[in-house]
């Protein structure tokens, strides 16, 4: 599709449950999208990519696609249940390892990484229960 990024996603160590127990999943996502990280766009019901994208904000601000709105886009249209144990306080919730084509999202500047088509984003769950 023309004016989008696809953006590979795995997710693994129990976080695959809250993402309909699949372990790897793919998005389109714009390549400028809302400033303020809103996802309104209405994805179809059997469809993890929007056909079509409303995001213009409300202040008419842009910035190119960065880590921080995929995952508020996941939260808004991948994520099937318990939002609390994938976000917090407006990022990955700790105990999440986040990899951007294999290398630690803390090295790549984590939420400000500015995403590329084709990149692969890994969500490692490391709390588990006992």
């Amino acid at each position: 599709m023309a004016g989008t990024m696809t953006i590979k996603l795995v997710f693994s160590g129990g976080l695959e449950l809250l993402f309909g127990n699949e372990r790897n999943q793919s998005v389109l996502i714009p390549p400028f999208v809302p400033s303020d990280n809103s996802t309104r766009s209405t994805p179809s019901s059997s469809s993890s990519t929007p056909s079509s994208y409303d995001d213009t904000p409300s202040t008419g601000e842009t910035k190119a696609a960065d880590l921080e709105y995929l995952i508020y886009h996941l939260r808004d249209h991948l994520l099937k249940e318990r939002p609390e144990l994938f976000m917090e306080n407006g990022t990955i919730r700790p105990g999440i390892l986040v990899l951007i084509n294999n290398t630690d999202w803390e090295l790549e500047g984590e939420g400000s990484y500015q995403l590329c088509d084709d990149d692969e984003i890994v969500f490692i769950s490391t709390l588990h229960g006992g």
